[in-house]
């Protein structure tokens, strides 16, 4: 995949992909920032192997509900924590 690959501007995702909502309410990556001079925050990443090319949902569907949809399709995943501060 090419840098900026998961960019919100127009044309940067492959055809027919989409980017749900996040826990921040919207859509794309929200990098980590914790905040300045506070202990290091763990930040979660977990790739998933699905069942199927695409989720059925539309682009305006909340995290929850995409997760909902997204476990049900689950044949594997692989979780990296890692910790990052300011």
């Amino acid at each position: 995949m090419e840098a900026g690959a998961g960019s919100t501007k127009p044309g940067a995702l492959p055809s027919g992909a989409v980017q749900s909502n996040t826990d921040f309410g919207k859509p794309g990556y929200g990098a980590p920032c914790p905040p300045p001079g506070k202990k290091p925050h763990r930040y979660i990443f977990t790739v998933f192997a699905l069942d199927v090319d695409k989720l059925d949902v539309p682009a305006s569907a909340t995290a929850a509900f995409v997760g909902f949809n997204l476990l049900g399709h689950t044949l594997a995943k692989a979780t990296l924590t890692g910790t990052y501060r300011r």
